[in-house]
């Protein structure tokens, strides 16, 4: 909730929480959106720094290059085999 309120400039007194309102920014004015914008680049380089390093090789191996797997032909239709047993009996 304090990231949509820094983001629309909402006040920081009244419904903030009390590390909210103390001020995180040392000042009482409202975030600009390039500190926004930095806060957010920053936040998405430690979720990218995170997931590598949760993740093992072999998982970013299949995850790289899942678009070129090789899956079989879909053999035979949409009918089976028992379809017909079923309409005739």
């Amino acid at each position: 909730m304090g990231f949509l309120r820094r983001l629309l400039g909402g006040d920081r007194g009244a419904n903030a929480s009390p590390d909210e309102a103390s001020g995180d920014q040392g000042s009482d004015e409202p975030a600009g959106p390039a500190d926004v914008d930095d806060e957010e680049r920053v936040r998405e380089l430690e979720l990218a720094r995170f997931e590598q390093d949760r993740t093992d090789d072999l998982v970013r191996r299949q995850q790289r290059y899942a678009d070129r797997s090789w899956t079989p032909p879909a053999q035979g239709g949409e009918r089976r085999a028992d379809d017909g047993e079923k309409a005739s009996g």
